[in-house]
């Protein structure tokens, strides 16, 4: 029989910051990756890789309108929001971390694993207990854990299922008074920008549970298949053709794509420090400077994005141009060798949170 673990609105918003943190926590190492690539070199990859990262903005931007839509505020721009890597996902699964490094088959694994199916064997194995000292984890993962009972889920898609529980139990008790939010706060298919999937405003249970499974379903594909329900293919599976070298195509069977080859020159990368820091480049140098840089921008990126689910839905399409803008800041970083390190380059180190003070001020 179904339970459910979230039982106040108070857990239900915890559980919903914890969806954004988690939709942000995979767009700087999918970036990292897309961006280490050799310029012109690899153009599947780079098209599978891009194509994701757009579409976490489209989940990031569903859990802010569900928050939204139960009296939340989203907020990107709170310190306990950004990860520090290598960390386990919000959601919880202790047996893989997240790094930020360059396009390789283990940062692919990684996305496979980030991406993984959802369903649990069976009921008892989707929540599992969680000792907040397991590892790593998101800055306010600690909180998150204590607010969500110390629990753990199977996946991404295990995770989302306790949030549609709780918004039908929480339905139950209070009818349509749930959905408190202001409805001008919703980003609508009129502020889409492109990618797969629908972006669907919040306004009542249906259309909770809509985004709801747009996310999950676009992640790892409809009850077991390789496509969404908009027959686009899943994340799971376009990483999967970068693993086996093979485009899928209608009839296929999941792990066995029988389409055109795909070619991937895992060489053709540059030399990226896995969870590069700003310690990493001397003082005074060049690489150091433009981090600093980098970081400032992307904390005004965050900035960007709060406003925009706080009021201002029209300015998503810019937000999406913003994100892909980064681009040739992460490029200049990753491009140059760190001083006094032996083979490794550069990388963006998303060390912003001491910079986000000052944005927000």
């Amino acid at each position: 029989m179904a339970t459910h673990k979230i039982t106040t609105v108070d857990q239900l918003r915890t559980y919903l910051y914890a969806a954004m943190q988690l939709e942000h926590a995979t767009i700087p190492p999918y970036l990292t990756a897309l961006y280490s690539l050799h310029p012109s070199s690899n153009p599947d990859a780079s098209h599978v890789i891009r194509t994701v990262a757009v579409e976490e903005m489209l989940h990031l931007t569903l859990a802010a309108n569900i928050l939204n839509a139960v009296g939340g505020t989203p907020d990107l721009t709170a310190a306990d929001f950004i990860p520090t890597y290598p960390a386990c996902l919000p959601d919880g699964e202790t047996d893989f971390q997240v790094s930020r490094r360059a396009f390789s088959r283990d940062a692919v694994q990684t996305f496979l694993d980030i991406e993984r199916p959802a369903q649990a064997p069976h009921e008892e194995k989707r929540v599992v207990s969680r000792d907040p000292d397991s590892g790593p984890h998101l800055p306010a993962s600690y909180a998150v854990s204590y607010a969500m009972a110390g629990m753990r889920y199977w996946s991404i898609g295990e995770f989302y299922e306790e949030i549609r529980r709780g918004l039908v139990h929480l339905h139950e008790q209070m009818g349509d008074a749930l959905f408190c939010g202001e409805p001008e706060r919703q980003a609508g298919p009129e502020y889409y920008y492109s990618g797969g999937g629908d972006l669907t405003a919040v306004t009542d249970l249906a259309s909770a549970v809509e985004a709801i499974r747009l996310i999950s379903e676009q992640g790892e594909g409809l009850r077991g298949g390789i496509y969404d329900f908009a027959h686009e293919l899943s994340h799971l599976h376009r990483f999967e053709q970068l693993m086996l070298g093979r485009y899928y195509q209608q009839g296929d069977r999941p792990g066995n794509p029988t389409g055109p080859v795909l070619y991937v020159d895992w060489d053709a990368v540059y030399p990226v420090k896995t969870d590069v820091t700003i310690d990493d480049f001397p003082e005074g140098s060049e690489l150091r400077t433009a981090a600093i840089d980098f970081n400032r921008r992307y904390a005004e990126f965050l900035a960007f994005l709060t406003k925009t689910f706080n009021g201002a839905p029209q300015r998503l399409g810019d937000a999406v141009v913003e994100m892909l803008r980064l681009r040739d800041g992460m490029q200049q970083l990753m491009r140059n060798p760190i001083p006094g390190q032996d083979g490794v380059n550069g990388g963006p180190t998303f060390e912003v949170a001491r910079l986000l003070e000052k944005v927000t001020s």
